[in-house]
């Protein structure tokens, strides 16, 4: 269980953060320099230099969005252009890919981020490239919106697994869902049917909400408050549920800690951004009575769930439910250790998951639910001072990874694991490399009193 640190404030991370800004613009350089993009997008560092991985091309926003976030954080131009360039020249084929859930990945990440300094005056407006990135935006919600499954009540974005399939992470392109939306968009279909991409995006959210997220109430033998199901699979034929599975965890009826990240950041993210939202954007404040219990009620449980079943410093091992987390001992009384014998840890998942701790706990303190909002809130701030500090920050000049100890996919064992070690350890991902930045960023704007740091900023 996390030890949390309720002393803890932002400015307590200054230090941290500046050094963990100028590593994490060594590694832009370093990748920068040395990947071969033709070889297709950085997905983990094998031996400390980034490789590819094919599955999907679900990393390259990743990797340029990291630039731009990298400018954000300490204004050096550099990054803007570089970064920049490089989505203008290579990100295309993200805007109109028809195969995949992870539009939020791509394109939020970039053209997203963007436009988002051009609304907040942190780059100079330009009317043509507004427009591009704006554009880029519409497509990209109008194409990931198409990706449908109707079910009984409801409906959802399917993974690239197929119309069956329903993933947790996919709660982050929702955001491609509602920025296309909100910029007066629509997903337009055979015989010019409009349909809402803000309907789309409220039915995928409850529908995860309702199926991904457990809690407590005997849906099987192993529901547990706040269990996380990374995908979901449906009778495409009658739209019923199935059943619990897992692609990248151990099983359908344990939690894959990086899913239960996804699901406490996205979750946090869509609580933000209805709160705040006119009602005009979303037709009526009825729309918010009705999805706003279901994110609170999901958030609050995979946060829940994180915090009792993370170790002591908040570095979750890989999935709660890994064959040889017994032979580690009372591992959750202690911190994590990525060196054991046993079972990898995930910093990954500890630097999703804390943003969504500190959004969750913002919202709730704003609310006048001190307690509740203090723990979430003091939790995500535990957590981002383990990972900023050894041993998961990486240091070494010739290591292209930011954050140390990530884990890619444990079943089909793709991950390095290092000489005289059993298990993998020491090796970054591009997706811990952006949401450390992510959340480094928020905290940041915090400290300096800066614009709240949102997704839907270009609004």
């Amino acid at each position: 269980m996390i030890k949390i640190n309720f002393t803890l404030r932002p400015s307590d991370l200054t230090a941290k953060l500046q050094r963990f800004w100028q590593l994490s613009g060594e590694k832009i350089y370093l990748i920068e320099n040395n990947y071969d993009v033709s070889k297709g997008s950085p997905v983990f560092t094998r031996q400390g230099k980034y490789v590819t991985r094919g599955w999907t091309e679900w990393t390259q926003g990743f990797l340029y969005g990291s630039m731009i976030l990298q400018y954000d954080a300490t204004g050096e131009k550099e990054f803007l252009e570089t970064g920049r360039r490089n989505i203008i020249k290579l990100m295309a084929p993200h805007i109109s890919h028809v195969g995949v859930h992870d539009h939020g990945f791509n394109n939020v990440s970039t053209y997203g981020n963007l436009l988002r300094l051009m609304k907040e005056g942190k780059i100079p407006f330009n009317e043509w490239e507004k427009d591009y990135y704006a554009l880029a935006l519409k497509i990209s919600g109008a194409i990931q919106a198409r990706r449908w499954t109707i079910i009984k009540g409801g409906g959802f974005i399917y993974s690239f697994n197929g119309p069956h399939s329903l993933f947790v992470d996919t709660l982050r392109s929702c955001r491609s869902l509602i920025l296309s939306h909100c910029l007066g968009h629509v997903l337009q279909s055979e015989g010019d049917q409009q349909i809402s991409l803000m309907e789309r995006a409220v039915e995928h959210m409850k529908t995860t909400a309702n199926y991904s997220i457990y809690y407590g109430e005997g849906r099987d033998s192993y529901d547990v408050l706040g269990r996380t199901a990374h995908e979901s699979i449906f009778n495409v034929n009658d739209g019923s549920f199935r059943c619990p599975n897992a692609q990248q965890g151990y099983s359908g009826f344990t939690t894959w800690t990086r899913g239960l990240a996804w699901a406490i950041c996205g979750f946090a993210e869509e609580i933000e951004w209805f709160d705040a939202v006119k009602d005009a954007y979303i037709s009526g404040p009825d729309v918010k009575k009705d999805i706003l219990p279901f994110l609170i009620k999901a958030a609050r449980a995979a946060c829940d769930f994180y915090i009792g079943n993370c170790p002591t410093d908040g570095v979750p091992y890989w999935d709660t439910g890994a064959p040889n987390l017994y032979k580690l001992g009372d591992y959750l009384n202690k911190p994590a250790d990525p060196f054991n014998d046993f079972e990898p840890v995930d910093s990954s998942a500890a630097a999703i998951a804390a943003q969504g701790l500190l959004r969750l706990g913002r919202y709730l303190q704003q609310k006048g639910e001190k307690e509740s909002g203090d723990r979430y809130w003091q939790t995500g701030l535990t957590v981002i001072n383990a990972i900023f500090d050894d041993p998961y920050l990486s240091t070494s000049q010739t290591h292209q990874g930011l954050l140390l100890h990530c884990i890619y996919h444990r079943p089909n064992g793709w991950d390095y694991i290092p000489p005289g070690s059993k298990i993998p350890n020491g090796e970054s991902a591009m997706w811990g490399d952006y949401h450390a930045r992510e959340a480094a960023l928020y905290i940041q704007r915090m400290i300096n009193h800066e614009t709240y740091h949102t997704f839907f900023n270009i609004l």
